[in-house]
């Protein structure tokens, strides 16, 4: 049975769907369907029933914030395998919701509703910041993902996400520096347009990157989750939640720990707090800590004038100080 989610669909079509899954309960009906949050890649419903909610997700082969982006569609499946991969990773499983199913004919996927909560994107505002328990669950999660060794037969198998990371790697590396990408940066703050030509037309800079670029591509030891931003915490009765793994790939540890750590800096938190959440990762072996400043800074960088915009409550002179020392860190570092 094919399936095409959307906030209009029969009610009686989707119990009916669900119910051929296995995914409810024989005598369950969906009594209402909602926009869970505000989601950019994918078309996202939870499902309320008599017996208890999911959440479905499903691929679409473009963004579903941007219709006009192409994207690779089965970016579901793989974060379907991501939460199979860790089913038995207890220390892991222990912050991430139940994996219900994955149907592939559609491209759906279902996990357990963790209930109307609030993600931590407000940490971007001013005055706004974690508490000392939270940031310590941002990077203890990271410490046992990455530090967990999975057999290699099982490595080997798991996805590459090639497609979605070459995508990710565009809009990265590539597209913020482009000189006229169709975004007019003005529109997020008025003189981020001419402050961004700075770093559009650096050829130094750009050399670096496409290095840096390279080194994002390659396979690498760890399992990440592959956009660990506060966009994917959640802040639950369960307590801190992480959700959105479909970049997942196995890849540089670094990467993980140098988005997280730029999110950080552009929330302004407190450095005694960011050195309390260092305390809880513990360092894999090979682990390059100036790999990690590379792949912060150029994660500052796309978030402030590329075209994956947070709502970052900063000056322009702030933005520019923040630019100023990533292209630096860049440029300085090499690869």
């Amino acid at each position: 049975m094919e399936l095409n989610l959307n906030y209009d669909i029969s009610l009686q079509e989707l119990t009916q769907w669900l119910r051929a899954q296995g995914w409810v309960k024989a005598d369950a009906v969906v009594q209402s369907v909602e926009k869970p949050g505000e989601g950019n890649m994918n078309m996202v419903l939870r499902v309320v029933t008599q017996n208890g909610n999911l959440i479905l997700k499903q691929a679409n082969p473009f963004v579903q914030k941007y219709p006009t982006i192409a994207a690779p569609i089965e970016r579901v499946a793989v974060e379907a395998a991501f939460y199979q991969f860790v089913s038995a990773k207890r220390r892991i499983k222990a912050f991430l919701p139940d994996f219900v199913g994955f149907d592939p004919k559609n491209n759906i996927m279902a996990v357990q509703d963790l209930g109307k909560n609030n993600d931590y994107t407000k940490i971007y505002q001013k005055g706004q910041t974690l508490t000392i328990e939270e940031a310590k669950k941002t990077t203890l999660f990271l410490d046992r993902l990455h530090g967990t060794n999975f057999p290699q037969q099982s490595v080997q198998a798991y996805p590459t996400n090639m497609a979605l990371r070459q995508l990710n790697h565009a809009h990265l590396f590539v597209y913020p520096f482009l000189e006229d990408n169709g975004f007019d940066l003005d529109t997020v703050q008025p003189g981020l347009q001419e402050l961004s030509l700075t770093y559009k037309t650096d050829e130094k800079l750009k050399k670096s990157l496409a290095g840096l670029g390279k080194v994002y591509l390659q396979p690498g030891k760890s399992l990440l989750h592959g956009d660990y931003y506060p966009g994917s915490w959640l802040s639950t009765k369960h307590g801190f939640q992480v959700i959105d793994p479909e970049f997942s790939f196995f890849g540089p540890a670094e990467y993980d720990m140098g988005v997280l750590m730029a999110h950080f800096k552009m929330a302004q938190l407190p450095s005694d707090l960011v050195n309390i959440a260092l305390d809880e990762y513990k360092e894999p072996r090979f682990f390059d800590p100036s790999l990690m400043s590379l792949f912060a800074s150029v994660e500052i960088l796309r978030r402030i004038i590329g075209l994956a915009q947070l709502p970052l409550d900063l000056t322009l002179e702030e933005r520019s100080g923040l630019l100023k020392e990533a292209a630096q860190v860049i440029r300085t570092g090499g690869y």
